[in-house]
């Protein structure tokens, strides 16, 4: 076990709201612009912020969740992933102390998990020497969370940015930068959340929000802050060479399925599976692999080309009847059932591997983390296995038949409140559900997927462990 020296530092927020995604979009982009090596990271399992990172820096962000994956793994991603770097930036989910119950996967759990100083955002709009306690709050909360300086947001005058900066200093809390109003650096939002990268030309805003960062957050203390953090033990890294290749595994990727997490995917790749990227969007058909999985996004602002591509449809239903394997996650699963009503109440058919219609609702689903237990044999568990992950979804699946026939994947239990209910989908080697998984966080999963591709492969299709 060795040591590795990482400049780092989280950039948390006081809530949801408060510009966190803006501001670090904003330092990596004008870290970027200087020419130094910049790897961001997200705190929680959202995937849609990294994508903005990913425009901002050149490089993939990778989420750091210690439901998703245990704290001895996801220590592991970080210090793979960021070594060589500049500097780290970890951007936080929600506020600084927000997380899932007990405060698992919060921000200041990973920050001290991470070992790496705190910059705080705090929104001053509407208010002046207040933001001021709630800083000092918020460091004296829990002492063990290094919270060395705070960025001022949404500052409306230099008079305003006077009286905040002011009364920090009073406390001797030190201000890392102060952002003004600018409501054409404003992200769009929707249903989800903030846009995908991929929906709209955000490079521009992204440019944008770098010359502001720029000229508002003193980078120079930013790093000098980030170089302050003590040395973390690293393991030694996984050969990767000579790796056996087992099976083929086409992996949907395109505008509409863009929800995974790198990491995840590179676990698939350990266990002796060759990724092969295809989009049911655009391509005709399947390319020739031995399994398929999709992953999340958002099918339903695609509905209408999706529905279109009937060949490759086709081909998608013609490879899960062979007994091809295929693991299907949220937007997935929308994509393999019979139909999609989107928001308007229109039907356009889908793959039809899933008896079963994906309805768009008005408010959201479900959210949050969850634990599930397989209620049979499946691609990925053993009958009684259970796996880690969360929910996000706005869509609901109705059954084709009755509840009580339909062959439901897991029992679902929520980790916030202890409900139990059943979802998903199992019927030979196809699994879907709403479930958002790590594979690091999986790992027994990702090697019987990769080994269920292997027998198929080989010509043994039936569900055998």
């Amino acid at each position: 076990m060795g040591q590795m020296n990482i400049p780092r530092v989280v950039i948390a927020g006081v809530s949801s709201g408060a510009g966190k995604t803006t501001i670090v979009t904003g330092m990596l982009s004008a870290l970027a612009e200087r020419g130094l090596k910049v790897q961001s990271y997200k705190v929680g399992p959202d995937y849609i912020d990294p994508g903005f990172h990913r425009l901002a820096s050149g490089k993939s962000a990778h989420n750091l969740d210690t439901w998703l994956v245990p704290p001895e793994k996801l220590t592991d991603i970080f210090t793979s992933t960021a070594a060589g770097n500049d500097i780290a930036i970890i951007e936080g989910v929600m506020g600084l102390y927000d997380g899932g119950r007990s405060g698992v996967s919060s921000t200041a759990a990973i920050a001290k998990m991470l070992k790496a100083p705190v910059v705080l955002v705090i929104d001053a709009k509407s208010m002046g020497e207040s933001a001021a306690a709630i800083a000092l709050g918020f460091k004296m909360y829990d002492p063990d969370v290094n919270l060395a300086g705070v960025i001022i947001n949404r500052l409306g005058s230099e008079s305003h940015r006077l009286m905040v900066c002011e009364a920090l200093e009073r406390l001797g809390i030190s201000v890392i930068g102060t952002v003004f109003r600018n409501n054409e650096l404003t992200m769009p939002e929707r249903h989800l959340g903030l846009t995908p990268v991929t929906e709209h030309d955000a490079a521009a805003a992204v440019a944008g929000m770098g010359r502001q960062v720029a000229k508002q957050v003193n980078l120079d203390d930013l790093l000098a802050l980030a170089k302050t953090a003590e040395p973390l033990a690293i393991r030694p890294p996984i050969e990767k060479s000579g790796r056996l290749i087992k099976a083929r595994i086409a992996v949907a990727q395109d505008d509409v399925f863009t929800f995974y997490y790198p990491s995840s995917l590179e676990v698939l790749a350990e266990f002796g599976a060759e990724l092969v990227p295809f989009s049911p969007l655009k391509d005709s058909q399947l390319p020739a692999v031995d399994g398929i999985v999709l992953g999340g996004g958002f099918p339903e602002m695609f509905v209408k080309e999706l529905s279109a591509n009937t060949t490759m449809r086709k081909d998608i239903l013609c490879a899960a009847q062979r007994g091809i394997p295929v693991y299907a996650e949220c937007g997935g699963l929308m994509y393999l059932a019979r139909q999609i009503i989107d928001f308007d109440g229109q039907a356009y058919d889908m793959a039809g591997v899933i008896p079963a219609v994906c309805q768009m609702q008005s408010k959201l689903e479900t959210v949050g983390y969850v634990e599930t237990t397989a209620l049979t044999d499946n691609v990925l568990c053993a009958d009684g296995e259970t796996l880690h992950g969360h929910e996000f979804h706005f869509s609901r699946m109705i059954p084709d038949v009755v509840e009580a026939e339909f062959p439901w994947a897991f029992d679902f239990k929520k980790m916030r409140t202890g409900a139990i209910y059943q979802g998903g989908y199992v019927s030979g080697n196809v699994l879907a559900s709403y479930l958002h998984m790590h594979f690091a966080g999986n790992r027994q999963a990702a090697g019987r997927f990769v080994e269920r591709c292997a027998r198929y492969k080989s010509g043994l299709t039936g569900q055998g462990r």
